[in-house]
């Protein structure tokens, strides 16, 4: 018989393998000039399949709790995995616009975004002592499984074609995250189980977090915290070129960068936050964020000036949206934790969207990094502000120390 730490670091690995496969469709831009000089589409109407896959997994976190309820975490995830899989495998035979868009945008990103959320989700359930280092590890293999996937997805294009591409990329994806699925287990919150210093003492509803103001607030910090990181990782290549003037390839290093500092911030931070407090990490992130955009917006840059301000960006975006399911978690329970971070999360998908708008309507880059300085001033005084629901109810003394073991009941039935 395993203990129950044993099982514990168990869902750790499955939910690694997980995340790694999910992770993979942050390599889409690779497959954007390969299906252009195949079909002889617009490569603006080719990327803007990337732009639907993540309205897509946003979208989808908030109906993945509900699915969960039902099925189960491991059935759940395992039937994610295969429709994942089977959207790529698809999307091998495409032959029309319309069907890149539902196979690689609407099926795909719907499928991640329903194995993202609920994967971590419970993993954070199963370590409620250590929940920044636990979504760092989780959502550091999203971002690592992007960064391994640029070398097979980029070497299948190029051995086998990008249609063939699809089709093996979905193969190992389906492998990837069904396999995963069998090592995770259910985490049930003990209605019995402690409180720890910092979180809220109830379980909210959906409905009952929406009553709240700091729900609100949370959604502000998050929504700005991922317009300014998802901003940069998409234009980032571009900045090099047209402000700093570096050539195409120099500044093509700047996307391996984002992608180093990204995952890094993932787990640094995160682990961090579970020993300075979450919102003070945030709030800091905040301010280095600021600070950056506001360097690119009136410093004359070089080289090594864009590079620092680059890799300070992505460092803190990686480390805001992994923090923020601790945060959401502290301030509204574990119980209901996929279906509240679900809402909070459609900040990702309206920050994805939001930023290329903003962008263009302000009238480039520069205008774009001033109101990002601003937001994130805004955010940072919230986030200085703003308290946990009910955080101020005694807590019983033995319940902190209980909750340093942070015990968890199991679902040890096979789902």
């Amino acid at each position: 018989m395993k203990t129950a730490n044993e099982r514990r670091w168990l869902i750790v690995v499955g939910t690694i393998i997980v995340q790694m496969g999910l992770g993979s469709i942050y390599t889409w831009s690779l497959f954007n000039q390969p299906l252009v000089e195949l079909f002889h589409w617009k490569l603006n109407s080719v990327a803007f399949t990337f732009s639907i896959t993540s309205l897509a997994l946003a979208l989808s976190t908030l109906f993945a709790g509900k699915l969960q309820d039902k099925l189960g975490i491991r059935r759940l995830i395992g039937i994610a995995g295969i429709i994942l899989g089977a959207g790529l495998i698809l999307s091998s035979q495409i032959t029309s616009m319309w069907m890149l868009y539902a196979l690689a945008g609407v099926v795909v990103g719907a499928a991640d975004g329903t194995a993202y959320i609920t994967s971590l989700s419970n993993l954070i359930k199963w370590f409620p002592e250590r929940k920044g280092l636990i979504s760092g590890i989780s959502v550091g293999a999203y971002g690592t499984g992007s960064l391994l996937f640029k070398y097979i997805n980029g070497s299948l294009i190029q051995t086998v074609g990008v249609t063939q591409a699809f089709l093996y990329w979905g193969m190992i994806v389906l492998v990837l995250v069904v396999g995963g699925s069998f090592l995770i287990r259910e985490a049930k919150v003990d209605q019995q189980q402690p409180v720890l210093e910092g979180s809220s003492q109830k379980d909210y509803t959906v409905k009952e977090m929406l009553k709240t103001k700091e729900a609100y607030l949370l959604f502000v910090i998050f929504f700005t915290a991922c317009m300014s990181g998802l901003f940069l990782i998409g234009i980032v290549k571009d900045i090099g070129v047209e402000m700093v003037g570096l050539d195409i390839a120099t500044a093509s290093n700047a996307v391996a960068l984002v992608a180093i500092f990204n995952t890094s911030g993932r787990i640094i931070l995160g682990a961090l936050s579970d020993k300075m407090g979450r919102l003070q990490v945030v709030s800091g992130a905040l301010l280095v964020t600021a600070a950056a955009v506001t360097v690119l917006s009136f410093v004359q840059l070089n080289y090594g000036l864009f590079f620092a301000c680059v890799a300070a960006i992505a460092f803190c975006f990686g480390g805001n949206i992994t923090i923020f399911p601790a945060i959401v978690a502290d301030f509204f329970g574990l119980k209901n934790q996929s279906k509240n971070y679900g809402i909070i999360y459609q900040g990702f998908g309206i920050g994805a969207i939001s930023a290329s708008f903003i962008a263009s309507a302000l009238g480039g880059f520069i205008p774009t990094f001033k109101l990002i300085a601003i937001l994130s001033i805004v955010s940072v005084l919230i986030g200085i502000m703003i308290k946990s629901p009910n955080q101020g109810l005694p807590k019983a003394q033995d319940n902190r120390k209980r909750g340093e073991m942070g015990l968890l009941t199991s679902d040890t039935k096979a789902s």
